[in-house]
């Protein structure tokens, strides 16, 4: 129970920590680093305490069913790759803090920033912890949105607000690829569990549809990692501020693809269709990327390509899937993290502390900064592959698999040469970044004086070169028991233990290595001058970019096209668009209708009523004048519409729905009375029309009185089919049958609403609090036309009575009312379980009477003493609906599971007892705030124009006009 308390709490801690940012000002730089870093520390701690049983081939899990019947359940689960993947996150993640904390400026909104950091380290360590699929999926796509924030941080900055866009587009596009991909996986292994997914490989890749889920896998995979053609994005991510890269671009988001490509490796792998798509464009990656790294002008661009080509290379051995490549992949994954976390950092501090990280301005550092010269320089012989050093072992064991990795494919051959080949660029933009920096004459003409940084900007970057120095110097036993649990956990217990050594003899991945040191330093002592002076790619390259091929594709998806549909579909007028949408919707029915094959309808089991008729004879006419009249006198049409709205309460009461009328009455009397105060905003409708369009408006007309008749008569044969269709059980026979036993009530649809299907409930009111946010903003920038405004106070005979003085007994009926209605809304909440009534109806009951207040009163007169506050209304009504689904998982019930009973209260009898009346009350506050915000809205944009109009009358008058 403890081990699975402190999973909840790994995940957790980031979350907690961004929420924390939240409350603190936003010049608090040092109290946000610590906050943070205490929560990084205690993630730290707790993964220390996990290590014991991780060490001992365990697997942990926690979590609960959230929608079982969908598979959806929170599910963290980790074992030794988890854990080492994490331990990158948080070791990492916190030497970043410490960095972060001295780089940045004090006009930088610090907490902001760290709010963002920590809210993509807890995305990121519930992705890796995931162990539902689905769920996966869902912190897969909160990393790219994370890291959009972090990289657009300055987004003063065109560059920023560029990169992250463009990082968001191909990792989200990217992310819903992987999304199709994990639910046809899931159908095919009959379950979202990754365990079970993990050990339903054969299926898998038996099934018809391997090829296109592989091809959907690996495109989530290729665009998150930067793989080809989706590097592009990387680099222009450069533009984020250096802590950013030195975490998300080194250890966490970019190892994002490659980690799956591991993890699912039983799954999707061990097939020459895998070998060929992953080896052969990881192959590609690692080798083209690192020549473009070579002529990179920017220090972070060259190093942003060089992360590109190692995560290619780690793409690569993934891709080869033999038990060598598999344990040399993660064994990369953590040395890279390593070596290049230290290398962004560095690089940040010469920005910092020099002014720029253009390399053809920076020369002879190692004079003014020695002792970051030398930190960078372990560090980039690392990157190369130089002897001693953690990126030496790991690059030896992909050269391993390159050179003896052989199936039988032309791939093969070509292995090992294009590998050797890429180390021999490698090197030598390794060699570019440190003679180039660090030696070589004096710099001149720099925006800042170059000097050491801060102690302890410094002292992560030391720390992190002390463990490329450890582990290449000690691997057996630092990291060695540590990668080969994490291989054992992709590939079985029964992996064969593996030494990482420092010497094996003369060997060809030892010659390979040679042949890759030798090759760059020549390559770098020939052609650096020339390549320091040249464009940033090499002839016939650098001008043909990947970016640009991506800005030219948005272009033509989100300009191009969309101006050409407007063309040939577009039109500002509403009734065109209105008769597109029902033609689609007519076109879809007619082509359903044919190809159905359904027999005619039954007789109506109950025979009409000549009441009911006639009542509905009623209330067609009413629709039919409001239509006609709708042109020419609007009050009139709105009062018709109503006598319409009235016969269809009348019709719910009178087919035994009493639920139905309750609200259809409630919502007729707010819609009605919203719409009345809406109207005096439109503009006046001409009665002429010009003789030239007398003809085109009769037409539009007929037009409109064809498609009326169309779209009323098929919605008639819907319900008299409907009405019609044989009684046979349905899901309705089930809710009637189940109500009482399984939901504590007698009202059905109330309790289909905040029991059975309270998860459709929580997003419906979720869309309704959007909605009203919507209106309020948009009216809050709607200006009417001045023939629309109302009429000043004061006309020309002197009247000043107001419309409080004129309503003067409807006003005081209606704060008379305010109580009543009061009493009436707790009635049908308290009622809403067992009778007609809930949280809705009480909802939209008590806003009419807050209406009525607003009706009958001056806004200025209401709001003197009727304090509303709806946001917040609608804030704890979402707020309270949440914590009541949170509340079941607890007790370890599916989200929004409810539990009913009735209690007995003295003097009162019996009374239902239910969790849903809590989720209830959240209802009944988002309801009544989201129509209270739509009228204050109306109310005040009738204040605020009569204020303008009161400004405008008061204002001097022009001279001119004198």
């Amino acid at each position: 129970m403890l081990e699975e308390n402190l999973l909840i709490l790994l995940v957790a801690l980031p979350f907690v920590a961004a929420v924390a940012m939240a409350t603190l000002s936003t010049q608090a730089h040092a109290a946000a680093a610590w906050v943070c870093g205490g929560f990084v520390v205690a993630g730290v701690g707790i993964l220390a305490t996990l290590h014991g049983q991780i060490g001992g081939g365990a697997v942990l899990r926690a979590g609960w069913d959230w929608v079982p019947s969908l598979g959806l359940s929170i599910t963290f689960r980790m074992d030794a790759l988890v854990w080492l993947m994490v331990s990158l996150v948080f070791g990492i993640g916190l030497l970043v803090l410490i960095y972060a904390r001295y780089y940045l400026t004090k006009s930088d909104p610090v907490p902001r920033f760290y709010a963002f950091l920590m809210a993509f380290a807890g995305a990121m360590v519930g992705m890796l912890m995931s162990g539902n699929i689905l769920m996966l999926v869902v912190f897969w796509e909160l990393t790219s949105l994370f890291s959009f924030l972090l990289v657009g941080y300055w987004h003063q900055s065109q560059n920023a607000r560029d990169g992250a866009r463009t990082a968001l587009v191909v990792t989200g596009a990217g992310g819903l690829c992987l999304m199709l991909a994990m639910l046809m996986i899931g159908r095919i292994a009959g379950s979202y569990d990754l365990d079970v997914v993990l050990e339903a490989g054969d299926l898998v890749r038996s099934d018809p549809a391997y090829p296109l889920i592989l091809v959907l896998f690996l495109l989530g995979c290729f665009t998150k990692s930067a793989q080809m053609p989706f590097h592009f994005w990387l680099p222009g991510a450069m533009a984020a501020p250096t802590p950013v890269s030195a975490f998300l671009h080194s250890a966490t988001l970019v190892k994002a693809g490659v980690f799956l490509l591991v993890r699912f490796f039983p799954v999707l792998g061990e097939t020459q269709l895998w070998f060929f798509l992953v080896t052969g464009i990881g192959m590609a990656t690692l080798l083209f990327a690192s020549i473009l790294a070579l002529f990179r002008h920017d220090l972070k661009g060259l190093l942003a390509y060089s992360t590109v080509s190692h995560l290619g290379l780690i793409t690569a051995l993934a891709g080869i899937g033999s038990p060598g490549a598999i344990l040399a992949a993660i064994f990369h994954i953590a040395n890279h993290a390593v070596f290049k976390a230290s290398l962004f950092m560095a690089a940040g501090i010469i920005d910092h502390e020099a002014g720029t990280r253009d390399m053809r301005r920076l020369s002879g550092l190692m004079r003014y900064m020695p002792f970051t010269g030398i930190l960078a320089i372990v560090a980039s012989a690392s990157m190369a592959g130089v002897p001693l050093l953690n990126g030496f072992l790991s690059k030896e064991m992909f050269f391993a698999e390159a050179a003896d990795w052989h199936n039988g494919s032309w791939l093969d051959d070509s292995l090992a040469w294009i590998a050797t080949l890429a180390g021999v660029f490698a090197v030598a933009y390794s060699l570019r970044f440190i003679v180039t920096v660090f030696f070589g004459p004096e710099p001149v003409d720099l925006p800042r004086t170059p000097h050491e940084p801060p102690a302890w900007m410094r002292r992560p970057v030391e720390l992190l070169v002390l463990v490329c120095l450890l582990v290449g110097i000690l691997p057996g036993l630092t990291l060695g028991p540590t990668m080969n649990l994490a291989a054992q956990s992709v590939l079985g217990a029964d992996l064969p233990y593996t030494d990482i050594a420092i010497w094996h003899g003369v060997t060809t991945p030892l010659l390979m290595s040679l042949a890759a040191l030798v090759g760059g330093t020549a390559l770098f002592a020939i052609f650096g001058r020339h390549i320091s002076a040249g464009p940033e790619g090499p002839p016939l390259i650098h001008r043909v970019r990947a970016i640009r091929l991506f800005e030219m594709g948005m272009t033509l998806l989100a300009r191009r096209l969309p101006e050409r549909a407007m063309v040939l579909f577009g039109t500002e007028r509403l009734q065109p668009q209105l008769r597109m949408m029902v033609l689609v919707v007519v076109a879809f029915v007619v082509g359903v209708l044919w190809r159905g094959q359904r027999q005619g309808p039954d007789a109506l089991a109950t025979p009409l009523d000549t009441a009911f008729v006639l009542m509905w004879v009623v209330g067609a006419s009413c629709a039919v004048g409001s239509a006609y009249l709708a042109k020419y006198h609007r009050f009139a049409a709105l009062v018709l519409l109503g006598g319409t709205g009235a016969v269809t309460c009348v019709t719910f009461a009178w087919l035994s729905a009493p639920d139905l009328a309750v609200t259809q009455l409630l919502v007729e009397i707010v819609t009605t009375v919203l719409l009345l105060l809406g109207l005096r905003w439109l503009p006046k409708r001409s009665e002429e029309i010009p003789g030239d369009r007398l003809v085109s408006a009769r037409l539009r007309r007929a037009q409109d009185l064809v498609l009326a008749v169309v779209v009323g008569g098929g919605l008639a044969m819907i319900a008299y089919v409907a009405m019609t269709a044989p009684l046979v059980p349905n899901l309705g026979d089930w809710f009637l049958r189940n109500a009482y036993h399984e939901g504590g009530g007698t009202n059905v649809v109330n309790i289909l609403l905040v029991d059975f299907r309270a998860f459709d409930t929580l997003g419906e009111i979720t869309v309704l609090a959007v909605v009203a946010v919507t209106v309020y903003a948009l009216l809050r920038r709607f200006r009417p036309a001045e023939e629309s405004e109302p009429v000043a106070r004061t006309d020309q005979t002197g009247d000043t009575r107001t419309l409080a003085d004129i309503m003067l007994v409807p006003s005081v009926i209606m704060r008379w009312m305010f109580p009543v209605i009061v009493l009436l809304a707790a009635y049908f909440f308290f009622r809403g379980h067992d009778l007609p009534g809930g949280g809705f109806a009480a909802g939209v009951t008590l806003s009419i009477a807050i209406l009525l207040q607003y009706l009958g009163h001056d806004t200025r007169w209401v709001e003197a003493r009727l304090t509303v506050l709806p946001v917040r209304w609608m804030g704890f009504g979402l707020l309270i609906a949440g914590l009541t689904g949170l509340g079941a998982l607890v007790f370890g019930y599916p989200f929004l599971s409810a539990h009913a009973r009735y209690v007995t209260i003295p003097l009162i009898g019996e009374v239902p007892a239910a969790t849903v009346m809590i989720f209830d009350v959240g209802v009944f506050a988002l309801v009544l705030g989201a129509t209270v915000l739509m009228l204050v809205s109306i109310a005040h944009q009738t204040l605020r124009t009569a204020r303008l109009k009161e400004r405008r009358l008061q204002a001097p008058e022009p001279e001119e006009a004198r």
